[in-house]
């Protein structure tokens, strides 16, 4: 929505403005209220929520954003490398390989476990559960109804932390220690510990998803958590890509898998 104000429309915007002498963010001076006095994490955060976070909200945050940046070393990073050699403007053509390349498989889990773990608190009518036969309770129907409708639940198993991932105790403990477990962490544990009565086998709560959750308990939209988990990832993309230029092995990579590669006819359907 814009207002007409003199010459022309305006768009107001609740981050802040710009002139020829000054940048207010959140009605700071940027370079004598911010710079130098806030952390990017806590930026970030004040930016998403519109108001200013507690020390203990800022190190949840900075938490989730450590344990997700290893995101920005899989196999889709690796194709960012290759991408560099290649892209017309490779740094960002780079970047948005790497960013888009794993979309779904990596980041959509942090957003698809909170979105999950929501939409469960979302049906319950009145209090929330006061102990762990509760939550225990709340979680078993809801793995049990996405097992009926044949859906995973997000947040369970990993391909490489077969037992547990060791991101997922730390983050518990960080949100614990500064009072932020709250009903999507305390739900998310719950699955942990009833899914094997439904799905017959004990999966690991991974990281991505216990990211979810404690995003959720910072209070942000669900929509949001992909985009943090972005926000992460490009931390360790970006190391991959100052790799490159110290230790290039992108073309190696190319060369081995282009000439291990087996070539198939395409088969059309009479």
């Amino acid at each position: 929505m814009s207002d007409v104000a003199g010459d022309g429309p305006t768009f107001p915007t609740g981050l802040g403005t710009s002139d020829a002498t000054q940048i207010r963010l959140m009605g700071h001076d940027l370079a004598e209220d911010l710079m130098g006095r806030v952390g990017f994490g806590e930026l970030a955060l004040w930016l998403m929520t519109q108001e200013r976070p507690s020390p203990g909200h800022v190190r949840v945050f900075e938490t989730v954003l450590v344990a997700l940046a290893d995101h920005g070393f899989t196999p889709t990073a690796i194709a960012s490398r290759l991408t560099y050699l290649s892209a017309p403007d490779s740094l960002q053509g780079a970047l948005a390989a790497g960013l888009l390349g794993g979309g779904s498989r990596f980041l959509g889990v942090t957003e698809d476990c909170g979105r999950f773990l929501a939409g469960v608190l979302a049906t319950v009518d009145g209090d929330l559960p006061g102990d762990d036969a509760g939550w225990d309770a709340l979680a078993l129907t809801a793995v049990q109804e996405a097992r009926a409708a044949k859906r995973f639940v997000p947040g369970l198993g990993h391909p490489v932390h077969k037992e547990q991932d060791p991101r997922t105790p730390r983050i518990l403990a960080v949100a614990e220690e500064e009072g932020l477990r709250g009903p999507h962490l305390r739900l998310f544990e719950a699955v942990g510990r009833v899914h094997p009565q439904v799905l017959g086998r004990t999966l690991p709560l991974n990281g991505a998803g216990v990211c979810g959750a404690a995003l959720a308990d910072l209070d942000l939209p669900v929509e949001l958590l992909r985009g943090v988990a972005l926000l992460a990832r490009t931390a360790g993309l970006l190391g991959h890509l100052a790799e490159e230029r110290r230790r290039p092995l992108g073309m190696d990579v190319y060369l081995a898998v282009d000439r291990n590669a087996t070539y198939v006819p395409h088969e059309t359907a009479d």
